[in-house]
């Protein structure tokens, strides 16, 4: 295992960032085995992409007979594994949203969505958020402020950037609490397109229905109807990043439908192919339609092989009803982690929608315990269980599961968990 490290070390640049030393032999479900024979229950589902496990048994299978056709197109050629998740798609997404264009990434999804709503629109600025991650090519990177230091040395990135506070209930950008909320975060927005913005100039609000890296944060439904509002009377296009929360992973196929909201525009990535590369651009065929041939392209957007492990996904979360899973064991442990809150002083805020669940570690002050958060995670580690971290101090650890995690799964995991804790 050393030696793999050190080999991988004189390769690779130090600007990615592994969140563990551990080397994989194999691995399959919930589980990861490395090359000492240890196994792991993999609580951070590869970045909350391999949503129904590794290596799904009808993934595999319907790869390998997707190889047997055809591996590759360049938009050179149609095939049947591309129309067909596409259609499929359409079926689980909300009414309306009916018109795609695949790509590899979520980054390259977002960067889809902005160019599409600037085309569209026939306006330049875009509102985001700050505590957002939307990914790290430039113009995604220019949304992203869940910190600064990816930011850092990347100046001047993309102009007409504006930045709203997220509706991050629990540390407040406006210094309010929850008893004294009064919406004031929505009443910034609106000040915004008086004082930074008119709303004739503002092309798209993007924003995470979830909150991912920067802190697993449940926004207040009457938020995102309000922010709905607004972008129908001003013509803003509204940009839902889905590619955290989507494909099951708050318990219903996307967070979205928590809030009964349909965006303009939706991005989809991480867990739509379990873990091939595969993302996607979604509206509806009246904004859609308008994009005319030649104004975005891709060469290995939509590839054969991951539309055809997309399709399986879809299949097997239908079959084995994932998504009641994921949303009656995700209640489960919501239940027991508010029990450990009220236990232990250390832990200041549990939140969260299905399977994607934070909690949030701070001092005796409220401060953020980055410290501890990082001995969590090794403890957790070291007995067998993985779990990340994220937020701007990196506090606040991510119960990411996969969605197939069995009840008795989570509560072993949830014991390791409590016991890293005292």
């Amino acid at each position: 295992m050393k030696n793999l490290l050190n080999r991988a070390k004189k390769l690779f640049t130090p600007a990615l960032n592994f969140h563990t030393d551990i080397v994989v032999k194999k691995a399959q479900g919930l589980h990861v085995e490395s090359t000492t024979g240890k196994r792991y229950m993999d609580f951070s589902s590869g970045l909350a992409t391999t949503n129904i496990g590794h290596c799904p048994p009808l993934v595999i299978k319907a790869v390998k007979k997707q190889l047997d056709e055809i591996i590759h197109s360049g938009c050179i050629f149609r095939y049947e594994s591309e129309v067909v998740f596409a259609e499929k798609l359409k079926e689980i997404l909300p009414n309306g949203l009916d018109m795609f264009f695949f790509s590899n990434s979520g980054a390259e999804a977002v960067e889809g969505a902005i160019k599409l709503a600037r085309f569209y629109t026939k306006r330049q600025g875009i509102i985001a958020y700050t505590g957002a991650f939307h990914g790290r090519t430039f113009g995604a990177l220019s949304l992203t402020a869940s910190t600064a230091k990816y930011r850092k040395d990347y100046h001047p990135l993309l102009p007409s950037i504006f930045r709203a506070p997220y509706p991050y209930c629990y540390r407040c950008f406006l210094g309010h609490s929850r008893d004294t909320c009064s919406l004031d975060c929505f009443e910034y927005l609106k000040r915004m397109l008086r004082h930074e913005i008119n709303p004739e100039e503002a092309a798209a609000i993007i924003i995470e229905p979830v909150l991912g890296e920067g802190g697993y944060a449940v926004p207040p439904k009457e938020y995102l109807v309000e922010i709905r509002k607004l972008c129908k009377k001003h013509g803003i296009m509204l940009i839902f990043d889905e590619v955290q929360t989507g494909f099951g992973r708050t318990g219903k196929w996307f967070a979205s439908e928590h809030f009964n909201i349909t965006p303009d525009i939706m991005t989809i990535a991480k867990g739509i192919a379990s873990g091939f590369p595969l993302s996607a651009v979604i509206s509806t065929k009246k904004i859609m339609s308008k994009w005319h041939q030649g104004a975005h392209g891709t060469t290995f957007g939509g590839n054969p092989v991951s539309c055809a492990a997309g399709i399986a996904t879809i299949e097997t979360i239908q079959k084995n009803e994932l998504l009641k899973n994921a949303e009656t064991v995700g209640r489960h442990a919501l239940i027991r982690l508010q029990d450990m809150k009220r236990k232990y002083s250390v832990i200041g805020d549990v939140r969260g929608l299905g399977l994607m669940m934070g909690i949030e570690f701070v001092n005796k002050d409220g401060s953020p315990n980055t410290n501890f958060c990082k001995k969590v995670c090794k403890r957790c580690e070291k007995n067998g269980l993985v779990l990340i971290e994220c937020g701007i101090d990196k506090n606040i650890i991510r119960f990411m599961p996969p969605l197939i995690t069995t009840k008795k799964q989570m509560e072993k995991a949830l014991k390791i968990f409590e016991n890293a804790l005292s």
